[in-house]
Protein backbone atom coordinates (compact mmCIF):
# COMPACT_ATOMS: atom_id res chain seq x y z
CA UNK A 1 0.00 0.00 0.00
CA UNK A 2 0.85 3.76 -0.21
CA UNK A 3 -0.03 5.81 2.76
CA UNK A 4 0.36 10.05 1.96
CA UNK A 5 -0.67 11.59 4.96
CA UNK A 6 0.24 14.90 6.39
CA UNK A 7 0.95 15.48 10.02
CA UNK A 8 0.82 19.20 11.86
CA UNK A 9 0.44 20.30 15.52
CA UNK A 10 -3.26 22.20 16.04
CA UNK A 11 -0.99 24.63 18.19
CA UNK A 12 2.50 26.01 16.54
CA UNK A 13 4.96 28.31 18.08
CA UNK A 14 4.05 32.44 18.01
CA UNK A 15 5.44 32.31 14.24
CA UNK A 16 2.87 30.10 12.98
CA UNK A 17 5.65 27.33 12.16
CA UNK A 18 5.32 23.91 12.15
CA UNK A 19 8.99 23.21 10.93
CA UNK A 20 10.46 21.24 14.19
CA UNK A 21 7.12 18.99 14.88
CA UNK A 22 6.99 18.24 11.00
CA UNK A 23 10.88 17.34 10.91
CA UNK A 24 9.89 14.59 14.19
CA UNK A 25 7.44 13.13 12.09
CA UNK A 26 9.53 12.53 8.73
CA UNK A 27 12.23 11.58 10.43
CA UNK A 28 9.86 8.58 11.91
CA UNK A 29 9.46 7.67 8.77
CA UNK A 30 12.36 8.07 7.69
CA UNK A 31 13.97 5.79 10.30
CA UNK A 32 11.47 3.07 9.30
CA UNK A 33 13.48 2.06 6.31
CA UNK A 34 10.25 1.76 4.32
CA UNK A 35 10.51 3.62 0.76
CA UNK A 36 9.30 6.91 1.30
CA UNK A 37 9.18 10.87 0.03
CA UNK A 38 8.80 13.73 1.31
CA UNK A 39 7.18 17.02 -0.36
CA UNK A 40 6.33 20.30 0.23
CA UNK A 41 2.82 18.97 1.64
CA UNK A 42 2.47 15.29 2.28
CA UNK A 43 4.78 12.32 2.96
CA UNK A 44 4.12 8.91 0.88
CA UNK A 45 5.34 5.91 2.65
CA UNK A 46 5.04 2.14 1.20
CA UNK A 47 5.08 -1.14 2.56
CA UNK A 48 2.31 -3.38 4.25
CA UNK A 49 -0.77 -2.76 5.83
CA UNK A 50 0.74 -3.13 9.66
CA UNK A 51 3.64 -1.36 9.09
CA UNK A 52 2.70 1.73 7.30
CA UNK A 53 -0.34 2.14 10.09
CA UNK A 54 2.69 1.73 12.52
CA UNK A 55 4.87 3.97 11.51
CA UNK A 56 2.13 7.07 10.58
CA UNK A 57 0.98 5.97 14.12
CA UNK A 58 4.54 6.59 15.62
CA UNK A 59 4.70 10.02 13.55
CA UNK A 60 1.94 11.38 15.08
CA UNK A 61 3.37 10.30 18.67
CA UNK A 62 6.19 11.83 17.56
CA UNK A 63 4.47 15.19 17.07
CA UNK A 64 2.01 15.14 19.84
CA UNK A 65 5.12 15.05 22.20
CA UNK A 66 5.45 18.61 21.34
CA UNK A 67 1.92 19.68 20.93
CA UNK A 68 -1.08 18.65 22.88
CA UNK A 69 -3.53 18.49 19.64
CA UNK A 70 -2.33 17.20 16.40
CA UNK A 71 -3.94 16.90 12.94
CA UNK A 72 -3.59 13.84 10.20
CA UNK A 73 -5.13 13.67 7.00
CA UNK A 74 -4.89 10.49 5.30
CA UNK A 75 -4.77 8.72 1.57
CA UNK A 76 -4.16 5.44 1.12
CA UNK A 77 -3.78 3.43 -2.00
CA UNK A 78 -4.56 -0.60 -1.20
CA UNK A 79 -3.05 -3.18 -3.96
CA UNK A 80 -2.09 -5.66 -2.65
CA UNK A 81 0.86 -7.74 -4.74
CA UNK A 82 2.16 -4.41 -6.00
CA UNK A 83 5.36 -2.90 -4.52
CA UNK A 84 7.92 -0.18 -5.97
CA UNK A 85 4.32 2.40 -6.64
CA UNK A 86 5.88 4.92 -4.95
CA UNK A 87 7.91 5.42 -8.10
CA UNK A 88 6.46 3.79 -11.01
CA UNK A 89 3.18 5.45 -10.58
CA UNK A 90 4.84 8.31 -11.21
CA UNK A 91 7.01 7.07 -14.23
CA UNK A 92 4.14 5.88 -15.97
CA UNK A 93 2.37 9.17 -15.77
CA UNK A 94 5.45 10.43 -17.11
CA UNK A 95 5.60 8.13 -19.82
CA UNK A 96 1.90 9.08 -21.21
CA UNK A 97 2.88 12.77 -20.96
CA UNK A 98 5.79 11.94 -23.68
CA UNK A 99 3.36 10.48 -25.93
CA UNK A 100 0.76 13.45 -25.67
CA UNK A 101 3.92 15.60 -27.38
Amino acid sequence: MLAAFSIAPVTSDPSGSVTEAVARAVKVVRDSGLPNETTSMFTTVEGEWDEVMDVVRRAVDAVAEVSPRVSLVLKADIRPGRTGQLTAKVERVEEALRELD
